[in-house]
């Protein structure tokens, strides 16, 4: 009879968070696939398991699946774990999860720890409604494109972020999505837990001067949370509005950005447009 291949969540950082059925499991199996073997011995070793391991990690992740998939039709059965939260979630798993399903093998979800209920249980935000992007491309423009595509999600996102990019994030943030509302999980279960919210002008203002470190999460409240997006007649209206009390293009845009949770030069665009219908071509301010 072929094994079973168990997805085993364990602890994103305090490690009384593991349950006791995962911790049943990775005696009772064969062999643990770790993400990296060295962090998963300090979990095993602090609770007495000494089941062998091997590694399983994005860079052999394709070799390696075969192998592993071989022994678990030879019989063996095979805790997968990542270094943190559950395995497959922006973490290895993929291919050993669909490899050994298209075989027939029994794989079976050991539930528990994730970043992304973590954050979101206590964020604020709608959790009716969500969707998970992961990490953002690192160079400035693709993930600006990366923005743009989400810009018109109504539902709740939740990204990951590397510390040294959060603030870069929250520029390209401002920009684009314009003043929401947005929550950073910072070292979650950790000693050093934050959770700060606020909008983006507010946590670029709180985060500018600090060094940023550890593991971060990042939830933005989507379109429907900040009202839908206006008509662009309605809009232009208000534009013309503010312009004839007499206020500059750069504060109507700065204005209506945060009025309607929409990217500054979204407005300031539409205005330069609505002046030179009315002036017959002339570059507005």
């Amino acid at each position: 009879m072929p094994g079973t291949l168990y997805v085993v969540a364990t602890p994103i950082g305090n490690l009384e968070d593991i349950t006791l059925r995962a911790l049943r499991v990775l005696k009772e199996v064969d062999l643990i696939a770790a993400e990296d073997t060295r962090h998963t011995k300090k979990l095993l070793a602090h609770y007495g398991i000494f089941t062998p391991l091997t590694s399983y990690y994005d860079q052999i992740e394709s070799s390696k699946a075969p192998a592993l998939i071989e022994q678990l039709q030879a019989g063996k059965t095979i805790a997968l774990v990542s270094d943190a939260g559950t395995p497959g979630i922006s973490d290895p798993g993929y291919r050993l999860v669909k490899g050994a399903a298209e075989v027939g093998i029994m794989v079976v979800p050991i539930p528990g720890p994730s970043t992304l209920p973590a954050l979101l249980s206590v964020g604020g935000l709608p959790t009716d409604r969500f969707v998970f992007e992961g990490f953002l491309p690192a160079k400035k423009g693709q993930r600006q494109n990366a923005l743009q595509r989400l810009r018109q999600e109504e539902r709740t996102l939740v990204l990951f972020e590397s510390p040294h990019r959060l603030l870069d994030l929250l520029a390209d943030l401002e920009e684009i999505f314009g003043d929401r509302q947005v929550v950073i999980g910072r070292e979650l279960t950790k000693m050093f837990e934050e959770v700060v919210r606020g909008s983006v002008r507010e946590l670029r203002a709180l985060l500018g001067g600090r060094e940023i470190k550890g593991e971060v999460a990042v939830l933005i409240a989507g379109r429907s949370a900040v009202g839908e997006p206006p008509e662009s007649f309605s809009l232009a209206e208000e534009i013309r509005l503010l312009d004839a009390e007499g206020l500059p293009l750069k504060e109507i845009a700065q204005t209506l950005s945060e009025r309607h949770g929409i990217a500054r030069r979204e407005v300031y665009a539409l205005g330069v447009q609505l002046k030179k219908e009315r002036e017959g071509g002339s570059e507005c301010e």
